[in-house]
């Protein structure tokens, strides 16, 4: 007889380990245990002997890592007989808050930048019913406005300042320590608002307290050049970058996000949006994964270290890869000379010639 247990969402696998009670009305769409994928040719296009593993949270139900902390956002939410959520978003965010709400039967609003946020993004958003205020002004003067608004209208905010989806977030850390039978030397991620980092931190520190895992992963936070406060270690007025959704200036959890840094003995770096599509190009060709700009900061930022000896050779890393390469699909195609082809004859020749062309 099979004992395959249906996975049934993140909250329902980790009960035990985040605050809900028997009598919580879970609200999930079976998101988590997203794949841990081991990459095999890009460690030996570099010529180094690492094992780098890529945590894909693009095949999450929205498509992004917000849905880990936003079932646990709208769970406790609806618990407390909140009937609407609202959140600022560069994109994920808006996407997961609309979806969750409308499984739960909430209303949702969204504060989105104008022109600032990716196709794929404001296509869920919509899709899923959400009430999309658009501002003139980027996501910091959208989170100030979330804030404020909180006082004045009864709606639960759903950004990362809401330490349920950090309790969400961290799940992702046990299920890598859960895969692999311990903690990695390294994990690699990128870092916008900051909560990604705060939550895996509080996730492998909880499992390395309850012996679940003997060691703790040095955390390695990576930003885009032109939005990179913990490297100027200030707020950046305004901050612009093609990955949109790490395009943050001022980061929610600042102070989270230094003492995971810190406490783990890791670092932060910055890169160029040049050198972040590159590795998301790679990232595609090479081994056939598909994530969004963003995303591809984490192994940007790992193949730069690794490069230096900063993350020495024999180690195991860890690169959250946040959202899926769908999300934006224009930046993708913009990259790319075969997506305007050269139209042929139909012809067997015509076919032939082409492949033999590129052989």
């Amino acid at each position: 007889m099979s004992t395959h247990k249906h996975h049934t969402g993140l909250i329902d696998r980790y009960r035990d380990r985040l605050p809900v009670s028997a009598n919580t009305r879970i609200i999930s769409l079976n998101e988590g245990n997203t794949p841990l994928i081991q990459l095999y040719n890009i460690p030996r296009l570099i010529g180094k002997d690492v094992d780098i593993y890529v945590k894909f949270e693009g095949l999450n139900p929205t498509g992004s890592f917000k849905d880990r902390g936003m079932t646990m956002a709208v769970t406790k939410a609806v618990e407390e007989g909140s009937q609407a959520i609202i959140c600022a978003s560069t994109g994920n965010t808006s996407a997961a808050a609309a979806a969750y709400a409308a499984r739960a039967g909430i209303k949702a609003f969204v504060l989105i930048p104008d022109g600032k946020i990716a196709q794929g993004k404001l296509a869920q958003t919509l899709m899923y019913g959400a009430e999309i205020i658009q501002i003139n002004g980027n996501f910091d003067k959208g989170m100030a406005l979330v804030k404020e608004i909180a006082d004045h209208a009864p709606v639960t905010i759903v950004n990362s300042i809401n330490p349920y989806r950090i309790d969400g977030q961290k799940t992702a850390a046990f299920e890598i320590v859960d895969d692999l039978g311990f903690a990695p030397d390294y994990h690699c991620l990128p870092v916008g608002n900051a909560g990604n980092i705060t939550a895996y931190w509080k996730g492998y520190k909880e499992y390395a307290t309850d012996r679940v895992c003997s060691t703790r992963p040095v955390m390695c936070g990576y930003q885009a050049a032109g939005a990179a406060p913990f490297l100027a270690g200030h707020p950046i007025e305004d901050p612009e970058t093609i990955a949109t959704a790490i395009r943050i200036g001022n980061p929610q959890s600042w102070d989270y996000a230094w003492a995971a840094q810190k406490e783990s003995g890791g670092w932060f770096e910055k890169f160029t949006d040049e050198q972040i599509l590159a590795a998301q190009k790679m990232l595609s060709q090479y081994e056939g994964i598909f994530c969004e700009p963003a995303s591809a900061a984490s192994l940007a930022g790992a193949l730069h270290d690794i490069a230096l000896g900063n993350i020495p050779e024999g180690s195991k890393i860890v690169c959250t890869l946040t959202g899926n390469g769908l999300k934006d699909p224009d930046t993708a195609i913009a990259q790319c000379a075969a997506a305007h082809p050269v139209t042929i004859e139909a012809t067997l020749d015509a076919v032939k010639r082409a492949i033999l062309d590129c052989l």
